[in-house]
């Protein structure tokens, strides 16, 4: 038995696809702008702001526990704790039933609190967003810390160079009491960006925070469909164009620029005027070329847009449902 087999969940990387119009995909926290790269032309999307859509379709839906979710029904009115410490809380009050470990834990004066420990991480992988991305706990005696078999790369480049536009928008509301009008904003939007997702996912993290194929089925599926249902001002004009799970034969092994894979084939000066799908196609040749290496063991495609589908195809493409 192969050592992938061993392991909880198999090694891979995922590319996302999905396209922005006339909207901000990732403002800065800091101007509300759109993240930009001033050299490359080029918006970025965060992997927070990627975790942030996957949480919120799982805390919307409300069929998961989110670990990452301000709850304060647990604490005691006036008391003054940090959030985890107060979802912790809340959590092990759903689960007081919870198994807990045995007692060969209390030993050495350090057993109590590995005790504590094991218990919160137990309450911990309750929520599907620790086991997909990890979590901490900072409550009292119970110092977990676990790193996220799930991640994005930090920021994420849209393959298409794109020339921002300045919007200008009123509001009802006046800037302050003593004046009668309302206020005056301004706003970048990105005509149009398709917007490439890289992720991994490892399996040797897996081991630490529960998670298991069903959790990452899950994951792709709420990826998907919070991009399509997103309903704020700056998010709601995006589409899920194309989804991508390269799978490894072994744990150990990795493609070189798995991220450079899929290329937009489009005239370059013509980069900036995109405006919809119909302005240019994507070339799947270095994907193709890349399956066939031993250490890929399949690629795992999803898409509605049957001009993708038909171009991936092969022994190892293999088409899934979400």
């Amino acid at each position: 038995m192969s050592e992938q087999k061993k392991l909880p969940v198999e090694k891979s990387e995922i590319l996302f696809f999905y396209e922005a119009t006339y909207s901000t995909p990732n403002g800065d926290p800091f101007t509300g702008e759109q993240r930009y790269d001033e050299e490359t032309k080029k918006i970025l999307v965060s992997d927070v702001r990627i975790k942030r859509f996957i949480r919120d379709y799982f805390i919307a839906l409300g069929e998961h526990d989110v670990y990452v979710f301000n709850d304060r029904s647990s604490v005691e009115e006036g008391k003054k704790i940090s959030g985890a410490a107060a979802r912790m809380q809340s959590l092990k009050k759903k689960y007081d039933d919870v198994d807990k470990y045995p007692e060969v834990y209390v030993e050495a004066g350090k057993g109590e609190k590995k005790k504590k420990e094991q218990d919160a991480l137990k309450v911990m992988q309750k929520c599907i967003d620790v086991r997909l991305f990890g979590g901490i706990s900072t409550e009292e005696g119970d110092a977990v810390n676990l790193t996220g078999p799930v991640q994005f790369s930090l920021l994420n480049p849209s393959l298409n160079s794109v020339d921002l536009r300045m919007h200008q928008n009123t509001s009802v509301f006046s800037s302050s009491t003593e004046k009668s009008r309302g206020a005056i904003g301004t706003t970048t939007v990105v005509p149009y960006a398709l917007n490439q997702i890289h992720g991994w996912v490892s399996p040797y993290s897996a081991k630490h925070t529960g998670l298991i194929e069903s959790d990452i089925n899950l994951m792709l599926k709420a990826l998907w469909e919070s991009i399509n249902n997103a309903n704020t001002r700056t998010k709601q004009n995006q589409n899920s164009l194309l989804l991508l799970q390269i799978v490894y034969s072994e744990p150990t092994k990795k493609l070189y620029g798995a991220d450079r894979l899929v290329e937009l084939n489009t005239v370059k000066a013509m980069e900036e005027k995109i405006r919809s799908s119909e302005d240019y196609t994507l070339d799947f040749g270095k994907l193709r070329e890349a399956a066939q290496k031993e250490i890929v063991q399949e690629v795992r495609f999803f898409t509605e847009v049957d001009a993708i589908a038909s171009q991936i195809q092969g022994e190892k493409f293999k088409a899934i449902t979400l």
